[in-house]
């Protein structure tokens, strides 16, 4: 399966993953205020895999500028109807991949990844881009679900049965262990690893680390 193919999956489930729910509502405030207290007023963010737009719209106005991306042009369509909808200054979506010519090295102040790396094909690669793309002492904020930390019959067996079925996308399925030290190599210190759930247990780390 290429990106390509990864982008169809997402278009078909733009419109059912714009009406979802978030889980845990708690839990997810808690990781946009501990976003909202890292980043400043003249910062220069970029979300990667931003879906919908949902947490781009609650995070943009308290920076410079933000820019949300998303490889899927089914998400990046519903995120710009409901900007549209309610305007937030400074913010714009664009349908783009980390590794896209439309975003220049050094220009960000801040990276955002939110369920976001575990979907990549290239997790050091990835992590190398995010690297290049961020400023001197930028910030790369992730929170995503390491499958390794999980059930092993979900990742074993339950994920490449949804997967050969087209009911899933493909789902890298690395630990939280393997992820913080995947940042560290890609030329990060790792601030802080946290759990914000309050629903039992979560397998989402918050990871915040800094470019060296």
């Amino acid at each position: 399966m290429s990106i390509s193919s990864d982008a169809r999956f997402w278009d078909r489930t733009s419109r059912k993953y714009a009406r979802s729910a978030v889980a845990d509502q708690d839990g997810y405030q808690r990781t946009l205020d501990r976003t909202r207290a890292l980043l400043g007023a003249t910062d220069r963010v970029l979300e990667l895999g931003c879906g919908t737009g949902t947490t781009a719209m609650l995070l943009a106005a308290d920076v410079k500028r933000y820019l949300a991306t998303d490889f899927s042009p089914g998400m990046i369509d519903i995120a710009e109807k409901k900007h549209r909808k309610n305007p937030v200054s400074g913010l714009k979506f664009l349908t783009a991949a980390a590794d896209s010519s439309d975003l220049e090295a050094g220009q960000f102040d801040a990276v955002l990844g939110f369920n976001y790396l575990h979907l990549v094909r290239d997790l050091s690669g990835t992590l190398l881009r995010i690297h290049a793309l961020l400023s001197t002492d930028g910030l790369f904020i992730s929170k995503t679900p390491c499958l390794g930390d999980m059930n092993p019959l979900i990742r074993l067996a339950l994920l490449p049965a949804m997967r050969a079925t087209g009911l899933a996308p493909h789902a890298g399925a690395f630990s939280t262990a393997a992820l913080v030290q995947h940042i560290s190599q890609a030329g990060f210190d790792v601030l802080a690893t946290e759990i914000h759930s309050t629903r039992g247990n979560d397998f989402r780390p918050f990871i915040v680390a800094l470019k060296r």
